[in-house]
């Protein structure tokens, strides 16, 4: 298994100044292939119209019209983040507005998911809206492969996740449950770098087969379900340089950690689970009193399967 992860890595890992912008753009018009930009964003005015403007001033120009359309996706943002992202250029859908007989659910994933159904791309690219210092490369990097490489469907950006001034100390839970998980249970992805990282890109036509796991367990449900469904040939990373972004808390951290270990969980054996609830502490004048939360444990079926979506793609 070692030398197919090398293996691998050697013909499946790049970095985005291994496709400069002539090259993507070259490709584009060659194929036809189409670009759709995603944001999901919860109150996230602080960074997502910087986002926003990069893209626009960057990928969608008349020189060069990398990316063909650009949407926010708000999951029931409270702050400014709507009207931020709409100023800066791009098209906000509010994510009750989608597939409306269908109560949403709380979750990033469960945006990701609706998503399918308000974009158009050949080439479906989601972006985190909390990163800071952002660079278009991470959509041309990340997209690079989709537009010059047919064999390719699916692609993880890599990067540097400095916690603070610690460099390379952030994503604190892949390294403790995702990567364990990872390595111990689908070896074949123990090369990607960042599994749970939020930037990513992949082919319409596989995303649409895929189930999405409606809360912090999309990334490494997408991941594993990629794998079985594609095959590890078919899933590249590319190194886009730095990723900073705002971190949250240790008691977060903890429920994302049930959340993905519940995902793939669900993987490894339906017929067998644990309790899907999670119960962590907090000091009260009292002393510590224990706060119960339910474990994200929902997951929606393929796009594929939805009406809705099968009769606007026949449209």
């Amino acid at each position: 298994m070692l030398q197919e992860v090398e293996r691998w890595l050697a013909s499946r890992s790049w970095s985005a100044d291994d496709r400069p912008l002539d090259r993507l753009l070259a490709a584009k018009r060659e194929t036809g292939q189409t670009v759709s930009v995603v944001l999901p964003a919860l109150d996230e005015e602080a960074t997502v119209g910087a986002i926003v403007e990069a893209i626009r001033t960057e990928l969608m120009t008349p020189s060069v019209p990398l990316v063909d359309e650009l949407i926010v996706l708000d999951s029931g943002s409270t702050d400014g983040t709507a009207k931020i992202a709409a100023e800066a250029g791009a098209r906000v859908v509010h994510r009750d507005e989608v597939l409306p007989r269908l109560p949403a659910l709380p979750g990033k994933g469960e945006v990701l998911w609706r998503s399918l159904l308000v974009t158009r791309g050949d080439v479906v690219c989601f972006i985190d809206a909390d990163l800071r210092e952002f660079s278009a490369t991470f959509v041309s990097g990340i997209v690079g492969p989709l537009l010059t490489d047919p064999g390719v469907q699916f692609v993880k950006g890599m990067y540097d996740r400095p916690l603070g001034e610690a460099a390379g100390q952030g994503g604190r839970v892949t390294e403790l449950v995702a990567r364990p998980l990872l390595n111990l249970h689908w070896p074949q992805l123990a090369g990607f770098v960042q599994p749970l990282g939020g930037e990513y890109a992949a082919r319409r036509s596989l995303l649409e087969r895929l189930p999405f796991p409606v809360g912090y367990g999309v990334e490494l449900g997408l991941l594993v379900d990629a794998l079985h469904t594609a095959g590890l040939d078919a899933l590249a990373q590319v190194d886009v340089g730095v990723r900073k972004h705002r971190h949250q808390g240790g008691q977060a951290l903890g429920r994302m950690a049930a959340a993905i270990y519940r995902t793939a969980q669900l993987r490894l054996a339906r017929g067998h689970l644990v309790r899907p609830r999670l119960t962590q502490f907090e000091r009260g004048e009292a002393g510590f009193v224990p706060r119960t939360w339910d474990v994200d444990t929902e997951e929606r079926p393929p796009m594929a399967e939805i009406p809705e979506y099968a009769e606007r793609r026949a449209a």
